[in-house]
């Protein structure tokens, strides 16, 4: 299959409000020549970090917009556009690939349309681009709702976090400390001739001066090392493990932070990571058992622990809850596609059950952790300080990293261009029971 084609169709789902680029571009990914596999995740990923800024192009462009039924020929135009502008194809090849992609969609008619449209972009849209520069959505490719958020939130970094969130996010590994120093790490890739070096706040993270295939450094399939952000990696240290603790990971897929405080606590008692879906573990246990560790993984939705607590309390929780993935833009841009200024509200009431409902399984005097990966205040120190209010038995605890910028609650990490994702976090100690 053209890998325009392939990369329009993944799109196009995204587009339509159907899926995400993870659930939709695996599929697309398989019928295309494996020569062709790394082009077609570049259009489908590059296409979606541009589009806020592509789409106001090509309504310009257009003399009137695509019917819903016409996603997939307007996936097609974003990826020409995407070509003409951010790639180094030439532009016949860009265009004319595009267009034939028509007949593959069984649609005809567009490929004159296409054709002129694309024509039009490559004479004069340079110059409508640099017209419509006064447009936020259009300098920063964030979607309007976003950039205002941003902005209102984070006055003197909201310029920078676009540009984080626009940027390449650096291959980031995390060296597992039951096997190596992050120091020994390090010279086994100098003398393999990979350029590293150590991460500013991870005590186990590594950043690549290039991305490559983690299957190709020393000792991945023996469990040395994982691919992990370097913001994720704080939360095994800000645990404060120790011998012989109950640890619950709760929303724990794909299980990176799982299989970290196993390396980082060797003398566990038991871990209990669980998960909303089945089939999102599946992920977790193979990290497991490539990491050679082991914890109990149980689908459930966290908030029903009569389904799935047996009653003995944890001294440790780790609750990374779901969110808008603000933070994590970069790695995944269709997040600028497939999430609404209406979505916060509800994620927000669904952090703060999640708190409230895990609450009373931690022992008094135990610790949760509560992260998200959000750039947006709602959903972080606005979501702990309600939950504070509300529960008399909780305090809230200093967190000991440097990273971020101390909020009312918690620390707040920004997107950093070649450095970390955008992440929060805030530690709670139960000082006393809830009063039934």
């Amino acid at each position: 299959m053209n890998p325009r084609l392939a990369a329009a169709r993944a799109l196009a789902a995204v587009l339509s409000g159907k899926a995400s680029l993870n659930s939709s571009l695996p599929a697309q990914l398989d019928k295309v020549e494996d020569r062709d596999r790394g082009l077609t995740q570049d259009l489908a990923f590059g296409t979606a970090r541009w589009q806020p800024r592509l789409d106001l192009l090509a309504a310009q462009l257009l003399q009137k917009p695509f019917k819903a039924a016409d996603a997939d020929v307007q996936a097609l135009l974003l990826i020409g556009l995407y070509q003409l502008f951010y790639t180094r194809i030439p532009a016949h090849a860009a265009i004319g690939e595009t267009v034939g992609c028509a007949d593959k969609l069984k649609k005809p008619w567009a490929k004159g349309l296409l054709n002129a449209v694309l024509r039009r972009a490559q004479r004069d849209g340079e110059a409508m681009l640099a017209d419509m520069e006064r447009d936020p959505v259009v300098r920063t490719a964030h979607p309007r709702w976003l950039q205002k958020a941003l902005k209102a939130f984070w006055p003197d970094q909201w310029e920078a976090i676009c540009a984080a969130n626009n940027a390449h996010p650096p291959m980031i590994l995390r060296v597992n400390r039951r096997h190596h120093s992050r120091d020994g790490y390090l010279k086994l890739l100098a003398d393999a001739g990979v350029q590293a070096q150590a991460c500013a706040y991870s005590r186990d993270g590594i950043v690549l001066a290039e991305p490559r295939d983690v299957r190709g450094l020393p000792g991945f399939a023996e469990g040395w090392i994982s691919v992990q952000d370097e913001a994720a990696q704080l939360a095994a240290d800000l645990l404060e493990l120790a011998p012989g603790q109950r640890v619950l990971d709760a929303c724990c897929a794909p299980g990176g932070k799982t299989c970290h405080v196993l390396e980082a606590e060797a003398g566990l008692s038991h871990v209990v990571a669980i998960d909303l879906e089945a089939k999102r573990l599946v992920r977790v246990r193979e990290n497991l058992d490539r990491l050679r560790l082991d914890a109990e993984l149980i689908a459930c939705d966290a908030r029903d622990t009569a389904s799935w607590w047996d009653g003995e309390p944890f001294q440790r929780i780790l609750l990374d809850a779901p969110c808008s993935a603000t933070g994590v833009i970069r790695r995944h841009p269709d997040i600028k596609l497939t999430r609404q200024a209406e979505d916060i509200a509800p994620l927000a009431a669904l952090q703060g059950e999640l708190l409230d409902a895990l609450w009373p399984t931690l022992e008094v005097g135990g610790m949760l952790l509560y992260a998200t990966c959000s750039s947006l205040p709602t959903e972080n120190t606005e979501v702990i300080g309600a939950f504070l209010a509300r529960t008399p038995g909780a305090r809230e605890l200093d967190l000991a990293t440097e990273a971020g910028l101390r909020q009312t609650h918690g620390r707040q990490l920004l997107a950093q261009e070649g450095g970390h994702d955008g992440f929060y976090y805030a530690k709670l100690i139960k000082i006393a029971a809830s009063r039934g």
